[in-house]
């Protein structure tokens, strides 16, 4: 392991600041300390230019290097956390009742804060590294907020870099998956108003949550019946709420869940039939039925010779061996993709030494990858601006 002198010396300082932010997490567009204490770091490592405040959380800071050249690299981490709460058992478990970095976040934040101290310390490269502190990541659209906001006008890129850590139990293994790597999403509610009536009287209503149960079922068969088995989509339903009495037929029932796909058409199809089979419900039923369907993230797509190049900047710190761009697509989604849709660039997995899934409760980030990550992200400045 090839880690940056200055991360490696750095080592304990950010497993503190991970630690920090793993105490205190903040769902997104609310992450104001974590905002905060980010820039005051930055602004000690000596960053050139320091922005808050835009899509209200998000920071944005730039190094330039030694060389007077006018490329710039840009690198991204999110900060956000999830409404989820903690049972991991850490001696710094979240404070904030019911919410937690369940998806490694704050080490996402502190590995790009250590590539800025690096990179704000040597400036060995010839150009400009933007580095991006994003909020809301995490289905609350902090990626499309951030450019709405002008990220790329006032700061553009001309290539752009992320990195996720990965729960494989193999610290220092970093894999990228060329092309199309990470699904696209939208989210959907689905409200009935049906009417209500005595239990014992089910026949003087029209049963919202019958509706409800029988609809759900039937959008499964989208996939079976409408999608071609050799193409790739996920439709989830994962929400039904209705009803709070024994003996009352509930008059209203909301469905909720996700549709995720790698193809514009194979969407296309999918939400189509869900409104063909909304509109049919309805009528055969006589209750409304209200379709809110909503698309949050688009597919990643991996530049594939910037897939290369980020793997061969990983090999530099990981060695060779470690590193793959054979990765297999992942019905995961990650709105870093609305960035590489206006920049190209590259996407990547960082294992670490936990075993647990993302998103769970008992999740827990193998802070050996921290100087391991940082000592990549500033790498790949580096290499694509070379002095």
């Amino acid at each position: 392991m090839n880690i940056l002198p200055i991360i490696a010396d750095s080592t304990g300082e950010l497993e503190s600041i991970f630690r920090d932010f793993h105490a205190h997490p903040e769902i997104g567009f609310q992450e104001q300390r974590t905002s905060r204490i980010v820039a005051e770091l930055l602004a000690r490592y000596g960053v050139d230019e320091l922005h808050s405040g835009l899509a209200e959380t998000g920071v944005v800071a730039l190094i330039r290097g030694r060389g007077q050249g006018n490329r710039r690299v840009g690198l991204r981490a999110d900060m956000d956390a999830l409404p989820i709460v903690e049972n991991s058992g850490l001696d710094h478990r979240s404070q904030n009742v019911g919410v937690m970095h369940a998806c490694g976040h704050d080490g996402h934040t502190t590995m790009l804060l250590g590539a800025a101290k690096h990179l704000a310390a040597t400036r060995d490269f010839d150009g400009t590294a933007a580095l991006i502190f994003q909020p809301a990541e995490e289905g609350l659209g902090g990626a499309r907020r951030m450019i709405a906001d002008g990220l790329f006008e006032r700061f553009p890129c001309d290539e752009i870099y992320g990195m996720h850590n990965y729960p494989t139990g193999r610290p220092g293994t970093v894999g990228i998956c060329k092309g199309p790597a990470l699904a696209g999403a939208a989210f959907f509610d689905i409200h009935i108003q049906g009417l209500g009536s005595h239990a014992a009287m089910p026949h003087e209503g029209r049963d919202a949550l019958m509706v409800a149960t029988t609809l759900a079922n039937q959008l499964n068969t989208i996939l079976s019946r409408n999608i071609d088995p050799l193409e790739t989509c996920v439709l989830s339903v994962t929400q039904i709420h209705a009803g709070n009495a024994y003996n009352v037929v509930p008059e209203k029932a909301h469905l909720a869940g996700t549709i995720r796909y790698f193809k514009e058409d194979i969407y296309a199809i999918a939400a189509a039939r869900m409104r063909d089979i909304c509109a049919g419900f309805a009528q055969a039923h006589e209750v409304q039925v209200e379709l809110d369907l909503r698309n949050v993230f688009d597919v990643l797509v991996n530049d594939a010779d910037l897939s290369e190049a980020y793997m061969e900047a990983a090999a530099d710190i990981v060695g060779k061996g470690n590193t793959s761009t054979a990765n297999s697509p992942e019905t995961g989604s990650e709105d870093f993709a609305d960035m590489l849709k206006v920049v190209p660039g590259a996407y990547c997995d960082l294992g670490h030494s936990g075993t647990v899934p993302l998103h769970n409760p008992r999740f827990v980030l193998g802070e050996e990858i921290l100087p391991i990550g940082a000592s990549i992200m500033a790498r790949i400045v580096e290499r694509r601006l070379p002095l």
